[in-house]
C-alpha cells in the first residue's frame, strides 16, 4: 500500500481516538488498533515511515507510529 494512504489512515485514526481517548491517551490507543487490524506489512511500512521523520502524520499519529513494534516473522518449522 502506499505511505499516502497510510498516514491518510493513521490520521483518521487519531482524530478518533483523540476525540474518543483524549490527547494524552490517543497514542496508546492508536497503536493497539493499529497493531490489532493493520496488516503486518502496513505496519511495517508506518514504522518505518514515522523513523524517516514522518511527513504528514499528525502528532498523536506520530506518537503511536513510534510506540508499534515489528511485526514478528513467524517461521514454518520444517516436518522430520
Amino acid at each position: 500500500m502506499n505511505i499516502e494512504s497510510l498516514v491518510t489512515m493513521a490520521n483518521q485514526i487519531a482524530d478518533f481516538f483523540v476525540a474518543e481517548a483524549g490527547a494524552d491517551a490517543a497514542p496508546q490507543e492508536i497503536a493497539a488498533h493499529i497493531t490489532k487490524f493493520w496488516d503486518p506489512r502496513m505496519r511495517t511500512q508506518i514504522i518505518a515511515h514515522a523513523a524517516a521523520g514522518g511527513a504528514g502524520l499528525s502528532q498523536p499519529a506520530l506518537a503511536a507510529a513510534r510506540q508499534l513494534q515489528p511485526p514478528v516473522m513467524k517461521v514454518a518449522s520444517a516436518a522430520v
